[in-house]
């Protein structure tokens, strides 16, 4: 799974609109065209490409782009905090390893849910983790319990977040 693919599940899943996906890039600090963006969710339609890499977009997301968009997305969805200024902080150019623990901890922070609410939405999809499970995701790396978060996690993450919100807003 790849980057591209956790961003188009994720906007899937919360029904975000490409005016609010925009907007995000650019609270992220990353200025984005509607072209731009929708190149981010289109795959290649090569006849030549190997069936075996069929997730290939017309334009790729390295993990500093998509950690710069969920930094977006949460003072999108909560706003700025008040004890810090409003200036922008340029991105950081450390190497993010864990991308699937830090996609889930971000979209703890911007859909301000508990770790009960996680567990509901693993729940969705008849995955059933424990509760230190779910800390040990959330936990940062090189901590003694972190633990990292695989594909098959987000990928039913993602799909459970889809139909929770479906549920719930119906």
């Amino acid at each position: 799974m790849n980057n591209n693919d956790r961003l188009l599940r994720l906007r899937y899943a919360i029904d975000l609109k490409d005016s609010d996906m925009i907007k995000a890039f650019e609270l992220g600090g990353i200025v984005l065209t509607r072209e731009e963006a929708r190149a981010m969710l289109t795959k290649t339609q090569d006849k030549w490409v190997d069936h075996a890499e069929n997730n290939v977009y017309e334009k790729a997301i390295n993990n500093q782009m998509l950690d710069a968009f969920l930094n977006g997305l949460i003072l999108l969805a909560r706003g700025p905090q008040k004890e810090h200024s409003v200036e922008k902080t340029p991105p950081q150019n450390k190497e993010i390893k864990y991308i699937n623990n830090v996609l889930l901890k971000k979209l703890k922070i911007a859909l301000t849910m508990t770790t009960e609410d996680i567990l509901a939405i693993f729940a969705e999809v008849e995955l059933f983790p424990s509760k230190s499970e779910i800390g040990a995701f959330l936990r940062k790396e090189g901590q003694r319990n972190f633990k990292p978060c695989g594909d098959k996690y987000m990928r039913n993450f993602l799909k459970g977040l889809g139909l929770y919100n479906r549920r719930v807003n119906s």
